[in-house]
């Protein structure tokens, strides 16, 4: 019988490993990153608002149409939450890195309760048990 506190129950739950925080911290910080410059650079500024408005066909544009329609039918801030469920109920390594990608996306883009409540159960899906990564 073993309790709580030994090694062996400890290392069953989900604990991504060294290399795949490798891949998981510049995931998050670049999904947070793209986020912001979509925000300030591209969605807020009068400026391209303007010009995406008058007809300019650029790629800028297109990015962001894309981004408001997604934005107003709260497509990050769901697809969160449904990556993060997912992952509370079976952790794996895929379903972490795409609830923190689009929990990064939500939280910049104007989805904060969805975004931050999928984060929350990304944390506590380290409690949960599953595969240990390397």
């Amino acid at each position: 019988m073993t309790d709580a506190a030994t090694p062996s129950s400890a290392s069953t739950l989900f604990r991504p490993g060294p290399r795949a925080w490798n891949w998981l911290i510049p995931l998050g910080m670049g999904a947070a990153g793209w986020a912001l410059y979509m925000r300030y650079l591209v969605v807020e500024p009068a400026l391209v608002r303007l010009a995406c408005e008058a007809g300019l066909e650029t790629a800028q544009c297109y990015s962001r149409a894309a981004v408001l329609a997604l934005y107003t039918w709260n497509v990050f801030g769901a697809l969160a939450l449904v990556a993060a469920l997912i992952q509370l109920w079976r952790p794996s390594l895929a379903t972490f890195a795409v609830g923190l990608v689009f929990a990064g996306f939500a939280l910049v883009l104007h989805n904060e309760i969805a975004g931050a409540l999928a984060a929350m159960l990304l944390t506590l899906s380290f409690a949960r048990p599953g595969p240990a990564t390397e």
